[in-house]
């Protein structure tokens, strides 16, 4: 079983990030960049770096050498329509790259002539349209100097993207992209977890779309939704689409709401042992045989080569599970999501009966809380999770990927 580079399939029922009318500012903080205005170049004494940008966004400025280059760090910048040699027009700056560093982070780096020291560095918004512009001055120094500046600031707020090498995803091959099915709960005549008239199923769609938005800004992965809207669909039906996507991982969301409790903060759960030993039972029972495994018709051979098969599958995908849940734990601790005090957990759940692919159920916080139902409505407050679930992705595909090897033996 291999989680990368499966042929895309299409399928009616789960849409699209980009289908859902929503434009990607909208559902995150992704600003577009104004190639024709923005470039570095020179002045008396002087570089200028500036940057024109369709809405403003947190950012830093550092210096490294060996060699010698200005960075830069943005949450985030879409720089796809750059183009690195028209960029600099400096004779101070060799060359420029662009591109991404984490889920949900750019980054630029200019290759520096000789030694400098940023003078100035700021943010201008426009009030009237809400663009930014963002201007560097540099200016001419030592190399003793540049060496003494050079080093990224010490900022705990940023200290997570320097704490390893840069996560790309892997390469896909030339079958198509990591698919990633993200599962609003609940929806329609299924409203969920209800609290101070805040509903489980409208606070997880509007979760899933800007989860779908964000993984679709990361190269070779492609994000898809169980539902777009509210409406009602059957926990087996969900599974059915994601399989029908051919999902690569499968990701689960839910909120709880517990009267008289004041529990907080978010869980990851997978499927226990022992409700993973009467799943695949269930699973052939429940459904024909056409829609038990991805690509393998078992019509016709009974539920006993059916389970035999679904089992010999949960050893890998459960597996492959587990490290992903370890994964988004350890992101939202890296990105300040809010955690539950026992943030890993196992359960029966029917959405992570499904052996042909990785699944998760990721409870994000509860509805009763105050704090969390404040956090949970709002797209500020909902920013660390699906900053957190795109870095887990990023990391957990790297991980697959080179754990690929060791399974196949």
């Amino acid at each position: 079983m291999r989680f990368w580079g499966k042929a895309k399939l299409g399928v009616l029922a789960l849409w699209l990030a980009f289908s859902t009318g929503l434009g990607a500012q909208e559902l995150s903080g992704l600003a577009r960049l104004d190639v024709a205005q923005s470039g570095a170049v020179d002045q008396f004494r002087r570089a200028e770096v500036a940057l024109y940008l369709s809405q403003p966004v947190p950012y830093r400025v550092f210096t490294l050498e060996g060699p010698n280059r200005l960075v830069m760090d943005f949450r985030e910048v879409d720089f796809r329509a750059v183009d690195e040699m028209a960029f600099t027009k400096s004779d101070w700056i060799s060359g420029a790259r662009f591109g991404a560093l984490r889920p949900g982070w750019s980054r630029m780096i200019l290759d520096l002539v000789d030694p400098v020291r940023v003078d100035q560095a700021g943010m201008t918004v426009n009030a009237v349209d809400g663009t930014a512009q963002i201007d560097v001055v540099l200016r001419a120094a030592t190399q003793a100097g540049f060496a003494a500046a050079a080093g990224p600031p010490n900022d705990p707020d940023w200290a997570f993207l320097m704490a390893a090498d840069p996560v790309f995803v892997a390469p896909q091959d030339d079958e198509g992209p990591l698919i990633i099915v993200i599962d609003p709960g609940h929806g329609g005549l299924d409203p969920g977890a209800e609290h101070a008239n805040v509903q489980e199923a409208d606070v997880m769609l509007a979760l899933a779309l800007e989860l779908a938005a964000a993984l679709g800004r990361i190269e070779g992965v492609q994000p898809a939704v169980t539902r777009a809207d509210d409406t009602f669909v059957a926990l087996q039906e969900r599974l059915t689409l994601a399989r029908g996507a051919r999902a690569d991982l499968f990701i689960s969301l839910h909120a709880d709401a517990l009267e008289g409790l004041q529990a907080t903060g978010a869980s990851v759960y997978t499927l226990t042992d022992v409700a993973a030993e009467g799943a695949s039972q269930r699973m052939a029972e429940r459904h024909e045989g056409g829609d038990l495994l991805a690509g393998v018709d078992l019509r016709g051979q009974g539920d006993e080569v059916a389970m035999v098969l679904q089992d010999m599958l949960r050893v890998e995908t459960a597996a492959a599970g587990e490290r992903f849940a370890d994964q988004l734990v350890q992101a939202m601790r890296d990105t300040g999501a809010v955690l539950n005090s026992r943030p890993r957990r196992q359960a029966e759940l029917a959405v992570l009966n499904a052996a042909d692919f990785p699944s998760v159920l990721l409870e994000v916080g509860f509805l009763s809380n105050n704090v969390d139902r404040a956090r949970l409505t709002s797209p500020q407050g909902r920013a660390p999770i699906v900053a957190a679930v795109t870095l887990a992705v990023g990391r957990w595909a790297i991980q697959e990927a080179a754990l690929a090897p060791l399974i196949k033996q």
